[in-house]
């Protein structure tokens, strides 16, 4: 469904060590990676084929995933459904972020980020963007454009 919310969750459901102060056996390790890969293949939108030579691990949760999965597209489009917020009270509230984390971010590192994960995938971007009427009638296409040849002149 979504790279970004896997990346994240993923990351953190196999190493809680990134986050909590324990020690992680190789039993957990074991469990907390069928935890993983029951999250993966929740939220994929692919349909895996299950066999007797399938991994235990995808096995065991087998029969739940299909309830996961609507679990998953029921959040995302609930998500869809919400009303957008305005420019205003988004840069309102980004500012007030930026103010109370002013000391704990590296925000050139942060735009350097988002800007390689940008030209890595831009054209699937700027195809959803196209796609979106509201990303139409505010030209994020052509604003993303506009950012994407400015950084590429200042490499």
């Amino acid at each position: 469904m979504d790279c970004l919310p896997l990346r994240f969750w993923v990351n953190v459901i196999k190493n809680p060590q990134f986050v909590f102060d324990i020690h992680k056996n190789s039993i957990t390790d074991a469990c907390l990676s069928v935890v993983a890969q029951t999250f993966m293949d929740s939220c994929s939108t692919s349909e895996h084929k299950l066999g007797k030579d399938s991994p235990s691990n995808k096995l065991l949760y087998a029969k739940d995933i299909p309830n996961y999965k609507n679990w998953v597209e029921r959040y995302y489009s609930d998500i869809s459904r919400m009303p957008a917020i305005s420019d205003q009270d988004m840069s309102a509230y980004l500012a007030e972020q930026s103010r109370l984390h002013q000391n704990q971010f590296n925000s050139m590192s942060a735009l350097h980020e988002i800007y390689s994960y940008i030209v890595k995938y831009k054209d699937e971007i700027l195809s959803a963007l196209e796609k979106d009427e509201q990303a139409r009638r505010q030209r994020l296409r052509s604003k993303l454009e506009q950012v994407i040849d400015t950084m590429a002149l200042a490499s």
